[in-house]
């Protein structure tokens, strides 16, 4: 369903979406550079159904891409520190929300999600219970962090090199954070998004289990 959220007293748009019971652990969801699209509203749904209370800000103001060369020109033309404050008034947002029932957060980002959703996890740890990263990494200071980390990779992604999807992993655990990293072979970018061309439905289908489990041990 369509929520709004106060992000610096404006409204931000978001999708929120409920478990069957009206209650359950919160989840927030960081969508790619495409903006807040039919793929990532849908996801809060079944993630709803998996139990959870789920959120989805809208990072790009109304804006989705339907392209690269459109993707690639929203972001270069958003502000980083406007996308920052989202995602931590959403965050706050869901803790506060009278559905959620945990006192700390699952975060599930995609690519550029992804790195947001480290920047979340290190700027307010006692707010993040759990990271989980489709595609995308970014350097924060992982020595903050104190939520677990479970990241989906490929080593053909063109997109994120693998050498240094390995050499991060090496570092978060060098900081002391709980990670584990999983290779799909042959995938490419967004592999798990039903409506990317990049789509593979087993290996989404087996990314989805791990995060399930994931998520059911670490966001309770």
């Amino acid at each position: 369903m369509d929520t709004q959220i106060q992000v610096n007293g404006q409204p931000v748009n978001a999708e929120l979406a409920l478990p069957e019971n009206g209650s359950g652990p919160g989840v927030l969801v960081l969508h790619a550079w495409w903006g807040l699209n039919s793929f990532f509203k849908d996801l809060c749904e079944q993630l709803a159904a998996q139990g959870y209370v789920v959120l989805a800000p809208d990072l790009y103001g109304g804006r989705v891409a339907t392209t690269i060369e459109q993707a690639e020109e929203y972001l270069n033309a958003s502000d980083p520190q406007q996308i920052g404050d989202t995602v931590m008034a959403a965050r706050d947002f869901l803790l506060a929300h009278p559905a959620c029932e945990s006192k700390s957060l699952g975060v599930i980002g995609f690519s550029m999600g992804a790195a947001w959703s480290l920047v979340a996890a290190a700027r307010e740890p006692q707010k993040i219970g759990a990271v989980v990263m489709f595609y995308g990494a970014y350097e924060v200071e992982f020595n903050k962090m104190s939520a677990p980390v479970l990241g989906h990779f490929s080593p053909e992604d063109e997109w994120e090199p693998y050498e240094q999807i390995q050499t991060l992993e090496q570092t978060m655990r060098n900081a002391g954070v709980t990670v584990t990293f999983h290779s799909y072979p042959g995938n490419k970018h967004w592999f798990a998004e039903t409506n990317r061309p990049e789509y593979n439905p087993d290996d989404a289908r087996l990314a989805w289990q791990r995060t399930f489990e994931f998520l059911r041990e670490h966001v309770k």
